[in-house]
């Protein structure tokens, strides 16, 4: 099995050294396609590659990968951003998964980080298609966004690519530009851009239309199961936001209807309780959360949500009730998942004074 690394780039020279320098130890061929770059982007894949090739921007980023897909040459087609960056485990992983994969194999899934707790270990996540059989000849879907659906032969790990941006990085506007522009030119979006929409306006404080976006997703009734799990907890978000609280309790106990309960969902039903003090039922919401099996969705993933979160609010919860033994038993579960976190530390201090 051989690889072609297939970057699309734009003024990444903060970051494409980086990358390629990982990328280099088991890509059998870099390919970089750059859409328009005006600092020194080319000259830094030019020291890793020299098949690198210019496409004209169109507000397409499915257009794009497509474009630098076409240029492969290897068995495989794999893709990476230029803030991506590949561990050295990863690396040593990959290069064994290139030696045994079986060649029917059409598709490999991997894990990618997209950021860290306090002690760099991976917070929230997702599992992206990453490697592609060339023959197959995958194409990519939507303008920004953009996924190749999981469809054949899936080869599922947990190798980890970190995607790794700057922590003064603000949000970027560059996404939900394009979902305007397509909106103003009377697009009719799929249930998956009506869903990514809304993300994109809930991250930039649009709550309102955000809603609008998230209930016209669910009413579609063809979202991915995972989408609209997700989006049953969004919505929980933003009607506390927008001051509709009465919409709260339908939307998350609706998510049951397309799957087992999950942790997320049993928090934010949490959070509810909680938000009326009503303790006893809060409590028992949270502590249901720290009893379900992690999640092995191939959706986004919080991990706080599998052991600090529920443990700490428990804690919380059993504390209003006078409960303090019990309450800093869950406090020590929660402080498995996040030893150093203050409000443990914090915790720990006000319990032992009672018990």
């Amino acid at each position: 099995m051989k690889i072609s690394l297939c970057l699309i780039v734009k003024n990444e020279e903060k970051f494409l050294g980086r990358c390629l320098e990982c990328a280099a130890k088991f890509a059998d061929e870099i390919i970089v396609v750059d859409t328009g770059s005006t600092d020194k982007t080319k000259e830094i894949a030019e020291k890793f590659t020299d098949k690198i090739f210019d496409f004209e921007w169109s507000n397409d980023f499915s257009a794009a990968r497509n474009f630098a897909f076409s240029k492969a040459t290897m068995d495989y087609q794999m893709w990476l951003d230029a803030d991506d960056v590949i561990p050295e485990k990863s690396v040593k992983e990959i290069n064994e998964l290139k030696k045994k994969l079986s060649d029917d194999v059409e598709i490999v899934t991997m894990k990618y980080v997209l950021s860290f707790d306090q002690n760099n270990h991976p917070a929230f996540y997702s599992t992206r298609e990453r490697v592609f059989k060339k023959s197959k000849n995958y194409q990519w879907i939507d303008p920004v966004h953009e996924c190749i659906p999981l469809v054949g032969n899936i080869h599922y790990t947990d190798i980890e690519i970190w995607h790794k941006k700057e922590a003064s990085e603000g949000i970027s506007t560059r996404n939900i530009d394009i979902y305007r522009a397509l909106e103003e030119s009377g697009k009719e979006f799929s249930a998956r851009q009506l869903y990514y929409y809304a993300r994109e306006l809930k991250d930039h404080h649009e709550t309102d239309k955000a809603i609008t976006f998230f209930e016209k997703f669910l009413e579609s009734g063809s979202g991915w199961i995972e989408d609209v799990i997700t989006c049953c907890q969004q919505l929980a978000i933003e009607y506390k936001k927008n001051g509709t609280p009465e919409k709260i309790l339908p939307i998350l106990l609706k998510s049951f209807e397309y799957d087992i309960p999950r942790p997320e969902i049993c928090c934010e039903l949490g959070y509810y309780y909680k938000d009326k003090q009503s303790y006893n039922q809060a409590f028992k919401w949270f502590d249901l959360a720290t009893k379900l099996p992690k999640s092995h969705s191939v959706g986004f993933a919080f991990s706080d949500y599998f052991g600090y979160i529920p443990n700490i609010e428990a804690c919380v919860c059993l504390s209003f009730l006078g409960e303090y033994k019990k309450a800093n038993e869950y406090n020590e579960k929660a402080a498995l998942s996040r030893p150093d976190c203050p409000s443990v530390k914090q915790n720990r201090d006000y319990l032992r004074e009672l018990i």
